[in-house]
């Protein structure tokens, strides 16, 4: 028996024998550069803090308030509304806690002692109501008028087909229940023992820089998991935006905390605006050099620290129950199952894009557009009636 050969020469059934010792060099190369690459856990740090610096700069930016409200009249009215209501309930709100509450504290006729009672029932209540619903709809303006003023009149269209309608409807109202249950995840936070109020005021801070941003986000189309996203993503920078606002409205009672965020809300939907959130790109946060080559391997950041905590998830927890609760409430009023609003799930193998379709509401006009451009052959249909003709004269046949 011979030995085989060490350099590969040919044998006779056409292959070439192996080499001894086999070489990898080609093989190891790929592996390790198809092999993720991470900064260090301090150039992580630096990067983190830089952001939040940068988030804590975009949101003292008063000069661009002042230019951006003295410079067009549209927007100077509206904040100035604004400012004038919530001002007003501020005063009202102050006139109770420091002047009425102290007066009829030990009072003892009735009438007295209830005077705090209709004075919040009947003067209190409606005006804050009154001016955070209108205060909605003057930011709207503003946010509007900002985004054509920096944009032009770019913005995402609205939908035009039903289920487009009724996503957006759907979305509106799973917005206005995310207020409440954000604003109910903070005062639970704030009762957790030791670490209660600074975790409550660290959430409150993300809660307030969302609802900023969200005027824009709206405008340039995001939908609600597009925005989440891109706060969880930016953690760092939104945090530091958030910062002020939460800070100004953590020093009164919760109608106060209320008035004062309507009060600053405007200035800082201006300032958002004209922000520019950072990281571009989280997974990717160190931009490339121009000696860099083009196919230069992605940096990711540091293990060790998150690209993206998920802030919202208790919110969108408590949201998806209230929306099953009432999902089983309007079927079992109606009787039948089948009228009962359905959890629309991530099916397996849909990709990212085809989600962002049903969530837009185009999916169903492209299905609706393949099944009409699809060929299908043309046959007859066939009735009842023609189904028993056929039957009887088979009948005859055998007969």
């Amino acid at each position: 028996m011979s030995r085989p050969s060490i350099r590969g020469t040919p044998s006779q059934s056409g292959y070439a024998s192996p080499q001894y010792p086999p070489s990898y060099s080609g093989h190891s190369v790929s592996a390790r550069s198809s092999y993720p690459q991470f900064l260090s856990l301090p150039e992580t740090l630096k990067l983190q803090v830089s952001w939040a610096l940068k988030g804590l700069l975009d949101a003292f930016r008063w000069d661009i308030v002042f230019t951006t409200v003295t410079g067009d009249p549209e927007i100077r009215g509206n904040v100035l509304k604004s400012l004038l209501l919530n001002a007003l309930s501020l005063t009202s709100i102050y006139v109770f806690d420091l002047l009425l509450q102290p007066m009829v504290r030990d009072q003892q006729k009735w009438l007295h002692r209830n005077v705090g009672w209709f004075y919040q029932v009947l003067w209190l209540l409606p005006v804050v109501g009154a001016s955070l619903y209108l205060n909605t709809t003057w930011c709207a303006v503003v946010a509007k008028r900002t985004y054509a003023l920096q944009h032009g009149s770019r913005h995402a269209p609205p939908p035009s087909t039903y289920s487009g309608m009724l996503t957006a409807l759907a979305e509106s109202a799973y917005r206005g229940v995310m207020v409440f249950t954000s604003v109910f995840v903070s005062f639970v936070l704030s009762y957790v023992p030791l670490v209660g109020p600074s975790v409550g005021f660290v959430f409150f801070c993300w809660i307030d820089a969302y609802y900023c941003f969200e005027f824009i986000w709206i405008a340039r189309g995001y939908t609600l998991a597009q925005r989440i996203r891109h706060v969880e993503e930016r953690w760092a920078y939104y945090l530091a935006f958030g910062f002020p606002a939460a800070a100004l409205c953590m020093l009164g009672s919760s109608l106060a905390n209320a008035a004062s965020f309507a009060l600053v809300l405007p200035s800082f939907i201006i300032m958002a605006m004209r922000a520019n959130p950072v990281p571009s790109h989280p997974y990717n946060p160190l931009p490339p050099s121009p000696t860099s080559p083009p196919d230069a391997p992605i940096r990711y950041p540091s293990p060790f620290i998150p690209i993206r905590i998920p802030v919202f998830a208790p919110v969108i927890w408590i949201n998806d129950a209230i929306v099953s609760v009432l999902s089983v409430g309007i079927g079992k009023g109606k009787g039948d199952r089948r009228t009962t609003i359905q959890k629309v799930r991530r099916p397996r193998g849909m990709s990212e894009s085809t989600v962002a379709s049903v969530e837009e509401g185009t999916f169903d006009e492209r299905i609706e557009m393949k099944t009409l451009g699809s060929p299908t052959p043309s046959s007859p249909r066939v009735g009842k009636g023609s189904r028993r003709s056929g039957a009887a004269l088979d009948r005859r046949k055998a007969d």
